[in-house]
């Protein structure tokens, strides 16, 4: 098994890192390494019913979700940025880089996880993360290992069905998708540890109980039960 060292794990949204790095963070906190989360909002516009969720009910409510799911995972070190659901785009790439170097330099760690330039789902806050750990990477010397969560051509094959219904891609070209052997690593969840991805995903109930009804829990949990990370250049 790989050895992960310390985990940086930055992240726009809550529910980010539950689909993308919960069996990777598990595996480091398995072998006794310490994992740290970042999320740059709340996700206070994730809500198809802004009505009944405005984002000052919306945002304590999420907090409150990724505590629960974090906990399951044993994760107790989370930071957040502090910025606005929806608009990282528009901040320069030089404060968000500036903000994430200053917690690279006080984690140290060996690792860091995070989307790559496409965003997994093409959302501009996603790309804004990207954008920003990368250049945070690259000025503060490239030392600790870079991850970007991807999926592979295998992933689109068996889950294109699910995908379409999730309308995970609404434009394809936004799909992210790297040969296997190109991967840096992977990580199969199953048996107990993919009990307690699902269970960290189910704690995202605002985001995750639509999707589990529509899919499935069956379906549901299989369908993110492989992650995938290939290393920036």
């Amino acid at each position: 098994m790989t050895d992960l060292g310390t985990v940086l794990s930055v992240w726009a949204h809550p529910d980010d890192e539950a689909y993308l790095a919960a069996g990777l963070m598990m595996n480091a906190r398995a072998a006794g390494h310490r994992v740290a989360v970042v999320t740059a909002t709340r996700g206070e516009h994730g809500t198809p019913d802004p009505d009944t969720w405005p984002p000052e009910r919306l945002a304590p409510l999420r907090e409150r979700e990724l505590a629960t799911s974090l906990a399951v995972l044993d994760i107790t070190e989370h930071h957040w940025l502090d910025h606005r659901d929806g608009t990282l785009a528009t901040i320069s790439d030089h404060h968000g880089a500036t903000q994430i170097a200053d917690l690279i330099d006080a984690v140290r760690p060996g690792l860091i996880v995070t989307f790559g330039p496409d965003g997994m789902t093409g959302h501009p806050d996603h790309r804004a993360i990207s954008r920003w750990v990368t250049r945070a990477w690259h000025q503060t010397g490239r030392h600790p290992r870079l991850w970007y969560a991807t999926v592979t051509p295998e992933f689109h094959s068996t889950w294109h069905t699910v995908n379409t219904t999730a309308g995970l891609w609404p434009n394809p070209a936004d799909a992210p998708c790297t040969p296997t052997p190109d991967l840096a690593h992977t990580v199969h969840c199953a048996g107990p540890t993919l009990t307690r991805k699902y269970e960290a995903l189910r704690a995202h109930h605002s985001q995750t109980a639509p999707l589990i009804t529509l899919l499935g829990e069956p379906t549901y949990r299989s369908w993110w039960s492989t992650e995938y990370f290939v290393a920036a250049v």
